[in-house]
């Protein structure tokens, strides 16, 4: 498997990517129906606001195939407007899940994240799962989720420099899910 920058013509498998890998709503666990997936229209969305990071949108490859895909996006803590990052969306293709391509797919953003001199990453999951990388409920890094009723399943991480908190604003295209 090779972990790389995804490429202008990598959109179309990731966006059938993202489409198939949340074809069930992980909150409630419910096929969804139609094609309409909140989680591929979200990935189309952020490439195209000021938020995207190039860098910070990563495919694993295996035998030429989009297998996984992880991006990060620019967000904001207020009130003092200090930048972060909004991890997700993470999804792998439903025949490769469970083996692995998601941690090495989230252990990559976050080490580029980190060698661009992030400070901080924060997202919404399942705490279980992103404890192993380092995720603390927001609310013990003084950060505080965009949605009260996120609890702890709000998570953020320090990367490097100080320490920052407030507010998390995701990019805009989040709030239009």
């Amino acid at each position: 498997m090779i972990v790389r920058r995804e490429r202008p013509e990598d959109h179309a498998a990731v966006h059938a990517l993202h489409r198939a890998a949340f074809a069930t709503d992980p909150a409630t666990g419910v096929a969804r129906a139609g094609t309409d997936v909140p989680e591929a229209r979200l990935v189309d969305a952020l490439r195209a606001d000021v938020a995207f990071l190039p860098h910070l949108s990563l495919v694993a490859v295996e035998r030429d195939e989009v297998v996984g895909h992880a991006m990060a996006t620019r967000a904001w803590l207020e009130p003092l407007g200090n930048t972060a990052l909004g991890l997700g969306p993470l999804g792998v293709r439903p025949d490769r899940q469970r083996g692995g391509i998601g941690t090495v797919l989230v252990h990559a953003v976050l080490a580029v994240a980190e060698a661009a001199g992030e400070r901080l990453v924060a997202l919404l999951g399942a705490p279980a799962y992103y404890r192993r990388f380092g995720f603390r409920p927001s609310a013990d890094l003084g950060v505080t989720p965009p949605d009260p009723a996120w609890g702890a399943h709000f998570q953020a991480r320090r990367l490097a420099g100080p320490p920052v908190g407030g507010t998390f604003r995701y990019a805009a295209p989040f709030d239009r899910l």
